[in-house]
This record gives C-alpha cells, structure tokens and sequence, in this order.
C-alpha cells in the first residue's frame, strides 16, 4: 500500500491544483481545499471543504483517496446535550 498524507491546501499548492483541475476538465477549487498527496508529493485528488467538490487525477487509480478525502473533511458530529438525550430516551420509552 502507498502512503497517503492529507493536508491543507497552501498557497504554493496552487500550481499543483491548477493543473489537478486541467487534467480533471474541472475548474480550480478555492478557498478551504485538502490535499491528498501520494508518495513523492504527487497531489492525486483534492476536496474544497467550502462546497465538497473534488477534483483528482483521472490517469491513476483515486477513488480511494477520494474517500479518505471525504472522510477527513466531513465535520466531527458534535455530542448531543444530556438533556436532549434524556428526553429522546423517554420519547422511545413512551412509544
């Protein structure tokens, strides 16, 4: 298996993501974009984490570092109050 790193986008990441987006016939992504870089520093796919658009390499297998870009971009899910699970607990209590 080939190490992935992902990681913000930075400035100098620029050229790499204009030329992701021509070989993708997509446009550049902007503003908030991870990075999936392979082996090498090759960036392979990227994901703006703004609209979720994804952009990758069409020449080599992405689809996995499509995933793992989607998984890493996707918010923490953020713990319920006690009180509302309470209150959930007894709604399912009651039916």
């Amino acid at each position: 298996m080939t190490p992935v790193l992902v990681r913000p986008a930075r400035p100098v990441d620029a050229a790499d993501l204009r030329r992701l987006a021509a070989l993708d016939s997509a446009r550049p992504l902007t503003g908030d974009v991870l990075l999936a870089e392979q082996s090498g520093g090759d960036v392979a796919a990227a994901i703006s984490l703004d609209t979720g658009a994804v952009i990758a390499d069409p020449f080599q297998p992405t689809a996995h570092l499509v995933e793992l870009l989607r998984t890493a971009g996707r918010p923490a899910p953020q713990p319920r109050p006690r009180a509302t699970r309470r209150a959930a607990l007894r709604a399912v209590r009651a039916a």
